[in-house]
């Protein structure tokens, strides 16, 4: 049967999106967890992953078009499957939908009218301008006052803090951007309240602000009740919401900080950005605020007299390009990995002196010449053979341990990161497995991969040494249980039979999924890593060429 797939809700404020590439076309299968359609959101482009096997039977919403949300994006179902009277269906009931929102319009009208002349109770006096609960992050409902620093019957001038208000992500200076009296403080400190209740309330002084105070109440009771559509739509447009925009009132907020200097000179949020924007010395200001506090006014009235630094004029400029695939499945997938997989990091220190001189008498005969990377491939395939709970996957219900040895090397290409593997590459001698290495880097650049390529790893080798990146922690490549950062070989004064020497020095650093790996068992197979490096001839095997 044929089933209807809507335009998803991909962010909270989402509220229509766009159609930026479809990946599927009219009569294609689609399998479940194949990406349809990528939908640009209001925050960002994101892929779109099909929940359902079936046929694409019809297509809503055109490439670059957009659409509400829950609107039809498409149809999935069996082939030739006759959905006529599916759409027709949803076509009837939008069109009622629409129909209910004209009544509902036409309610709104008929009341709003009833309640056009506000009795002289509510009238809302030309001084009074009511302060609101502002949202100050994007996921912020409701606000929760730490401290208030004004009292009432308190002056307050534009640009002095009014209180402190923490939300769901931090606490931030809540400033006024009006002149008055404080008539009223809507929330006690310690206290929460929701987004757009009454805060506060300003004056010219000795206004009866009681009225309006109950009838805010009453409108948040009514709120409350469960509405139809018409009356949803009424609360859009209710009392509270226009006698803030008759206020206009506007707020500014900032984040704390906790610094020492901050601590010392006392400073609005507004005055600050002024003073940068103007290129002033903050401490050269005496502040006529609230215990010395620098206010707008202070640096409105401040003449520069040469102490202030020069302002330094720039313009601001950027550029944006769209995120490719490859980026995405990145992202995507060491998304995944960083957030579920719940990573542990062990860091040592290997001896490469050994390694060095083996390298060096390996490439005096070897037809292709041998790195320190393929050093490492070879030293860790025979390590992952003592420690094979190390070569091992998380499978949910399960834990899978490989038998077989097969080796993501990481390597950079211009759009991001490919990880082509060195299967089987215990078996293999090291010429063998530089040769392959070289052929898989330059097949990367040129963008010839296969996917035969880059699946099938049991463990990750990412080395940035060549770069001159001494130490570092790599996100484990699902679906691997380690991966192993190669740091560079640093030449490094060392302690050898009592007398310090120079010594050439490479540290690693495992990440392992401690939902498979342990730190004991990670440890264990470090430690057999490093003897493998620090003596070959113990592998005098693993490094035959």
């Amino acid at each position: 049967m044929a089933e209807i797939v809507r335009m998803p809700k991909l962010s909270d404020t989402m509220t229509d999106g766009v159609v930026a590439k479809w990946h599927k076309k009219v009569g294609d299968k689609v399998k479940s967890g194949e990406v349809l359609a990528d939908i640009e959101t209001d925050k960002a482009t994101m892929e779109f992953e099909s929940f359902q096997n079936g046929a694409l039977l019809y297509i809503g919403v055109p490439e670059g078009k957009s659409a509400p949300v829950d609107s039809i994006l498409a149809v999935l179902g069996k082939e030739g499957e006759d959905i006529s009277a599916l759409l027709a269906g949803e076509a009837k009931q939008s069109t009622e939908s629409k129909e209910e929102v004209k009544e509902g319009k036409k309610e709104e009208v008929k009341t709003e009218n009833k309640k056009a002349a506000p009795s002289a109770e509510t009238k809302i006096p030309d001084t009074v301008q009511i302060v609101r609960m502002p949202k100050l992050s994007d996921t912020m409902t409701e606000g929760a006052v730490a401290k208030w620093h004004k009292k009432v019957g308190d002056k307050v001038k534009s640009g002095e803090l009014l209180a402190d208000i923490q939300t769901d992500k931090a606490t931030m200076e809540f400033e006024s951007f009006q002149d008055g009296v404080l008539l009223h403080i809507g929330v006690e400190e310690g206290k929460g309240a929701p987004v757009d209740s009454i805060l506060a309330i300003l004056g010219k002084g000795g206004e009866d602000v009681s009225a309006i105070i109950a009838a805010d109440k009453n409108n948040s009771q009514e709120a409350a009740k469960p509405e139809t559509a018409s009356t949803n739509a009424k609360s859009e447009s209710s009392a509270p919401k226009k006698t803030e925009e008759k206020a206009g009132v506007t707020q500014s907020a900032k984040g704390k900080t906790d610094s020492k200097e901050n601590e010392r000179l006392k400073i609005s949020p507004l005055a600050r950005k002024i003073a940068d924007e103007k290129g002033i010395d903050l401490h050269v200001l005496k502040g006529t605020g609230d215990n010395g506090r620098i206010i707008k006014r202070d640096i409105d009235k401040y003449k520069s007299s040469g102490i202030g630094m020069p302002a330094v004029v720039g313009v601001e400029s950027y550029t944006e390009e769209p995120v490719s695939q490859m980026r995405k499945a990145i992202a995507r997938r060491l998304g995944e990995s960083k957030f579920s997989a719940p990573h542990f990091y062990l860091t040592m220190e290997i001896d490469m002196d050994e390694a060095v001189k083996a390298r060096e008498a390996i490439n005096t005969v070897a037809a292709t010449k041998i790195s320190f990377n393929d050093l490492v491939i070879k030293a860790v395939a025979a390590s992952l053979r003592v420690h094979p709970k190390v070569n091992s996957s998380w499978l949910g219900d399960k834990i899978r341990y490989n038998s077989h040895i097969h080796i993501g090397v990481a390597v950079a290409v211009e759009d991001g990161l490919l990880v082509p593997v060195v299967r089987f590459a215990d078996g293999k001698t090291l010429t063998q497995i530089a040769t392959e290495v070289r052929n898989y880097a330059a097949k990367a650049k040129d963008k010839k991969l296969q996917p035969s390529d880059w699946e099938g790893n049991t463990f990750t080798i990412s080395n940035l040494g060549m770069f001159g990146i001494d130490e570092f922690t790599a996100i484990i490549n699902p679906p691997d249980a380690c991966i192993l950062a190669i740091g560079g070989i640093k030449q490094t004064p060392v302690v050898k039979n009592g007398q310090i020497v120079p010594g050439n020095i490479m540290k690693v650093t495992l990440s392992c999924d401690h939902r498979v790996v342990d730190g004991a068992t990670g440890a264990a197979f470090l430690k057999t890593l490093k003897q493998n490096l620090e003596n070959p001839i113990l592998t005098l095997g693993a490094y035959s060429i």
